[in-house]
């Protein structure tokens, strides 16, 4: 009697497989996401884990292996080259995601604009829009080209074919979720879909040294939809942020094999379209009348220095469980500084709610900023203003000690740019001049300075 196929369920959530069928997915908590691959879907995803058995492949003494040149070029865009590491990488596979209408497809639409216009042949696929759309969008953002091709197709194979044809630099695929593949019985956008699509195309960029964009979704949490491999396969992915409400935009690169993750580029929205944003030091903070509760500070993303403006509000409450909410600042770490000032200085802060937003939209993810946020906070309590020609870098430790951090002197130097005057910080950096600086090493002593 021929042995019973084993069957195989896969979570349409997050990839999660198993033996049998589950209610709930152990791995995202997904209800009813579960369903049973075919034996096509099988064929597919053992082809995919299987490792290389070429013969002639054997180890090599890492001694013995040259290193690979890098030629990047440049996309003519500074503030996307600078997330890049330098530029693009040919051959290389990476995935951008972003919330909807943040403006992913607007930006890639210009960087193959950019590139075109250089001489290189770009390949536009879009699943979502027609070609007459994107020739709209085109038209305003200045990238109708003779070497930008446009090719409305959701199908795999289709598109196969027509790489076929052209030699195609540089292909934008808009979005990996709406695509398929004739091989597979499942819908667009399923996990094994996304999967099967994403490996087709790593090989074919590895093959013919096709620097290849892939637009992603992302989910509710702001992870970018499919299984977890899809981020491992690519070489580069980077999220696209930034509220439609506002014009600036922000590119973070999460991971990439060719430079470094901590660069940021700023982009404008424009009647242009995305622009790369210039002058950018005095966007995220105004030289008003000084008001209680508003406090400068320097940030660092990468090699860039930003100089912010930290509010707080601090008001009364009535409530026995006051309120403690930050926008682009982490919620749990204001707890631990408001903890801190309670134990420190004695603040009441117990029966009074604290707001905290860091102004132009930017989400602070280093502690740099605790001295401006505590300073803030001190002087909405005692509605006392601080000076718009100081500005508090420092990061505060549990027991009230302000502690240096990293690129100071960068830091400083884009303050003295923007025309400020005083520095309340931890150490002053040697042979720092044009601007003047207090160094203070405890919470307790910040308090004397204003």
């Amino acid at each position: 009697m021929a042995k019973k196929k084993q069957s195989i369920f896969e979570c349409q959530h997050c990839g999660e497989q198993s033996v049998k069928w589950l209610g709930k997915c152990p791995s995202c908590g997904g209800w009813d996401s579960f369903i049973e691959l075919s034996a096509i879907e099988q064929e597919s995803l053992k082809y995919l884990s299987k490792q290389s058995t070429n013969d002639k492949t054997k180890a090599m003494p890492i001694t013995e292996i040259k290193e690979d040149d890098l030629v990047r070029f440049s996309s003519n865009n500074i503030e996307f080259d600078l997330v890049m590491g330098g530029g693009i990488v040919p051959g290389s596979l990476t995935l951008i995601g972003g919330s909807p209408g943040v403006g992913k497809s607007t930006l890639l639409l210009k960087i193959a604009g950019n590139l075109a216009k250089t001489g290189k042949k770009v390949l536009y696929v879009s699943g979502e829009e027609s070609a007459g759309q994107i020739k709209l969008r085109a038209t305003r953002l200045d990238a109708n080209e003779p070497n930008l091709y446009l090719l409305p197709e959701i199908s795999l194979e289709a598109i196969q074919n027509e790489m076929l044809k052209e030699d195609y630099e540089v292909v934008v695929i808009d979005s990996i979720q709406t695509m398929y593949s004739d091989k597979l019985t499942s819908a667009p956008g399923s996990v094994t879909q996304v999967r099967e699509i994403t490996f087709e195309l790593m090989r074919k960029a590895k093959e013919s040294k096709i620097a290849m964009f892939i637009i992603g979704h992302i989910t509710k949490d702001g992870s970018i939809a499919g299984p977890r491999v899809l981020e491992h396969m690519v070489d580069t992915v980077l999220y696209f942020e930034g509220e439609q409400s506002k014009e600036l935009r922000m590119l973070r690169g999460f991971k990439n094999r060719f430079g470094s993750t901590s660069e940021i580029g700023i982009f404008e929205m424009t009647s242009n379209g995305l622009e790369s944003a210039k002058n950018i030091s005095n966007r995220f903070f105004s030289n008003t009348k000084e008001q209680s509760g508003s406090c400068l500070t320097v940030t660092a993303e990468g090699s860039r220095a930003l100089i912010l403006e930290v509010q707080a509000l601090v008001s009364h409450s009535t409530n026995p469980n006051p309120k403690r909410s930050a926008t682009g600042f982490d919620t749990n770490r204001l707890n631990m500084l408001l903890a801190l000032l309670e134990k420190k200085l004695d603040l009441p802060l117990n029966s009074y709610d604290v707001f905290i937003n860091i102004s132009g939209g930017i989400k602070i993810k280093e502690s740099s900023c605790d001295l401006a946020v505590i300073a803030s906070i001190i002087s909405s309590f005692r509605n006392r203003p601080i000076s718009r020609e100081s500005v508090l870098i420092g990061e505060v430790s549990l027991t009230g000690e302000i502690k240096d951090v990293f690129s100071m002197e960068t830091r400083l130097k884009e303050a003295i740019s923007c025309g400020i005057k005083k520095a309340i910080i931890a150490t002053k950096p040697k042979g720092m001049v044009g601007i003047k600086c207090f160094e203070v090493d405890e919470v307790s002593k910040m308090i004397e300075l204003f």
